[in-house]
Formats: structure tokens, C-alpha cells, sequence
């Protein structure tokens, strides 16, 4: 299955060297910009925007609201673990080579690109962190949904990707990070909320405010280290905006 796209009339090809001959007409200064972006800066960026919204969450609601966003959140990144190791196999199988070593013209940004081309981990891995941060937080999540969105721009414009390989690792990556979350947060939310309950790492949960609120009640039967039992609800397969 090595030659899914090769013919150059396929709109695959087409809208490769569309999207690519943009970096021909470039300036040198760019092209280096995008090539870094591509590479590194969205996911850096990415990884900001889950902070930001983990540093946000904490000071939303009540303390169980952060307990079940902070879980969604701790998802995002497992999510993307998940969905790149689903991708081996896919490649394996697949074997596509990488658009330049079959079609001339190319402005290859980054060099060295030697294993095979779909899908794309960059797209798979940024869609699934994006997925995962909507679960927790809508606002940030389609800030990182429109950052998955230009990592896969970046890929074919950089040469190194068809525009197909990009649309796989959307698909990828959003199905891993939709399809396990109930059994992602039925695993992970009872295990953030007892780290909420410890005095020394709940921080990681619960804003310093939420935690002295907790301590002054929390001194009835059933409290753990200080602080309240929490009620944290069973998580639902339709709860697209846990920090709500």
C-alpha cells in the first residue's frame, strides 16, 4: 500500500503543491518561522494553553467542578500518548513514503524526514492534546483545536506531509481523545480527587483558597487530612464542558 498518492492529478497532490508552493514565494525568513512553528512552536504553545487552562480551573467553582476539569485536562496529554502509539501500526501498514520522495518540486523545509508518512504524528498528537483541553475547557479548547488546525497547515506547507496524512491524524487524534474519555474519567477522576484531599500536593487540584475554605469545614466525620469528602459526580460521556 506504499502508493496511495502518486498521480499528480489526484486533488491530494494538487492541494499539495498549492499549499507547499506558498513557501517558493516566501522570504528565506519565513520559511524558517514556519519550519520552527511546524516542528516545535505549536506544540509548545499547545502545552502553554493546557496550563493556562489547568491554572484556570482550579479557581473556577466548587471544588469538585476543579477536581473533574483537572482529570479532563490529565487526559489531554495521556490522550495523545495513546493516539501516537495507535499510529505505529497504522504506518507500519500503510507504508506511505514521504510526499517528496515521489513527487519533484518540492520546497522541503526540514531534512531528514525518513519513516513514512501516514499519518501524521504532529497532526495526530496536536488534535488529540486540542480534543482533550476542549473536554475540560471549551473556551481554551477552541483556541487549541485552531493551533491543531495550523499544525496541519504547517505540515504541507513544509513539504513533509499530504494534506490527507494531516486529515488522518485529525481523525486519529480525535477519536482516541473522544471515544476513551468516559473511561478515561471514571479512571482518573477518583485518582485526582484523592490528591485534591492531600494536604501537601492537593495544590495541583485546588487553589490555596479552595483548600483553607475545605479546612475550616472539613472537620466533620469522613474528612481526609483536613478536608472535606468530596462529591464528585459520575463522569458522562455528554459532558463537554467539565469547567463549567
Amino acid at each position: 500500500m506504499a502508493g496511495l498518492v502518486l498521480d499528480g492529478s489526484n486533488p491530494d497532490v494538487s492541494l499539495l503543491y498549492d499549499i507547499n508552493g506558498l513557501a517558493k514565494d516566501a522570504p528565506t525568513w519565513f520559511d524558517r518561522v514556519m519550519e520552527f512553528v511546524g516542528e516545535y512552536g505549536i506544540m509548545f504553545g499547545l502545552v502553554l494553553i493546557g496550563l493556562w487552562g489547568w491554572w484556570s480551573v482550579r479557581k473556577r467553582g466548587s471544588a469538585e467542578d476543579s477536581v473533574t476539569a483537572v482529570a479532563g485536562l490529565v487526559w489531554a496529554p495521556l490522550a495523545a500518548g495513546i493516539a501516537l502509539l495507535i499510529n505505529i501500526p497504522i504506518r507500519g501498514f500503510v507504508e506511505r513514503p514521504r510526499p517528496f520522495l515521489d513527487h519533484k518540486g518540492l520546497e522541503v523545509l526540514v531534512a531528514g524526514k525518513t519513516d513514512y508518512s501516514f499519518v501524521s504524528d504532529h497532526a495526530t498528537m496536536a488534535m488529540a492534546l486540542a480534543v482533550g483541553v476542549f473536554i475540560a475547557h471549551r473556551k481554551l479548547g477552541l483556541a487549541a483545536i485552531g493551533l491543531a488546525l495550523l499544525e496541519g497547515f504547517c505540515r504541507v506547507y513544509m513539504g513533509v506531509h499530504y494534506p490527507t496524512d494531516v486529515i488522518g491524524g485529525f481523525a486519529l487524534g480525535t477519536a482516541v481523545a473522544l471515544l476513551l474519555t468516559p473511561l478515561a474519567l471514571a479512571l482518573l477522576t477518583p485518582l485526582v480527587s484523592a490528591v485534591s484531599r492531600s494536604p501537601r500536593v492537593g495544590w495541583f487540584v485546588r487553589s490555596r483558597a479552595a483548600r483553607e475554605a475545605d479546612l475550616a469545614a472539613g472537620t466533620g466525620a469522613g474528612s481526609v487530612g483536613g478536608t472535606r469528602p468530596l462529591e464528585i459526580p459520575e463522569p458522562r460521556p455528554d459532558d463537554n464542558n467539565l469547567a463549567a
